[in-house]
């Protein structure tokens, strides 16, 4: 649990992308995110053979193995709801809130109280998804109508705790898919 503090912090820190949106148009953004998962994979690379000063100590505490590319595929995230989701910035900053708060609390909540296992996911609990929900569904608020935020939080908890590749990637995706659908064609 101690690192999981300093790595959903770190997560959260995506929040940044929606704060530089009053100083850099769409696609400066689209170029930061993907920028930030190019060297985030270059430091990755590095790290394996050589110590970086500062950006090793903080890749080596807070991965959960020597493997994990959460982080890459966190900016890989931003980067494709930004693209596809960019028409409606509003939509897309929801999204990208969904999954910064969102996961950052189910993590937390989940680790610290999940006592019930949610069904056919032993590792996942429903204090997380339900943790999951009401941040998300509160920040979501912040920049969509209440229906459409309703949705993109329910549509993260459920892709949170099922989906099979890394959430960084989905959670936000298939989160502003379901907010397009009920705003366009509700």
């Amino acid at each position: 649990m101690q690192r999981e503090i300093p790595r959903q912090l770190i997560h959260a820190s995506g929040i940044l992308f929606i704060l530089l949106e009053n100083f850099l148009s769409l696609p400066y953004l689209i170029i930061l995110a993907l920028s930030a998962a190019i060297m985030g994979e270059l430091i990755y690379q590095i790290d394996k053979k050589h110590y970086i000063f500062i950006f090793s100590k903080i890749l080596r505490d807070c991965r959960r193995d020597p493997s994990e590319r959460g982080f890459i595929h966190f900016f890989l995230g931003l980067t494709l709801t930004l693209s596809i989701f960019g028409f409606n910035l509003d939509l897309a900053n929801a999204a990208i809130i969904i999954l910064v708060l969102g996961d950052a609390f189910s993590t937390i909540m989940g680790t610290n109280f999940g006592k019930n296992k949610l069904p056919f996911q032993e590792e996942k609990s429903w204090q997380g998804s339900l943790a999951f929900f009401g941040v998300a569904l509160v920040g979501a608020a912040t920049q969509v109508p209440l229906v459409p935020a309703l949705g993109g939080a329910l549509a993260g908890a459920i892709t949170e705790a099922y989906s099979p590749v890394d959430d960084n990637l989905t959670i936000p995706l298939v989160a502003g898919a379901v907010m397009v659908f009920i705003i366009y064609f509700l």
